[in-house]
């Protein structure tokens, strides 16, 4: 969690979580530029969610084969241009139909889904 992130033990953290959150490594920094040194440092590729990211989800199956790290901004205004451009990929996430957008919380999921599809866990 980088930046003025929520604390991942609050109470409707750990509900919404159904407890996860004890069962995940959970690294928190307050630099986002030193977060994500860190990341980079440990062979991790960093992948952020756009709308008008060059990689689609659906084609991304080769980089999430390998260890990633999801950037994902908060709804009212997604990820700041720094961590886009910082990012090593800008993915975005098909929507099929006539929505517009989905909520962050369907993002993650959808995301952190596919990348477990991918890495067969």
């Amino acid at each position: 969690l980088l930046g003025d992130s929520v604390d991942p033990h609050n109470g409707k953290c750990v509900r919404s979580s159904a407890g996860s959150v004890f069962h995940l490594p959970i690294v928190r920094e307050r630099s986002i530029t030193d977060g994500l040194n860190r990341i980079r440092a440990a062979g991790i590729t960093t992948l952020a969610t756009a709308a008008d990211g060059e990689l689609s989800l659906d084609d991304a199956g080769e980089v999430l084969a390998r260890p990633t790290a999801w950037l994902l901004g908060n709804e009212a205004h997604g990820l700041s241009d720094e961590v886009l451009i910082a990012a090593d990929h800008r993915v975005s996430i098909p929507i099929r139909g006539r929505a517009e957008s989905i909520n962050i919380a369907a993002a993650a999921a959808i995301c952190l889904y596919e990348s477990a599809r991918v890495q067969n866990r």
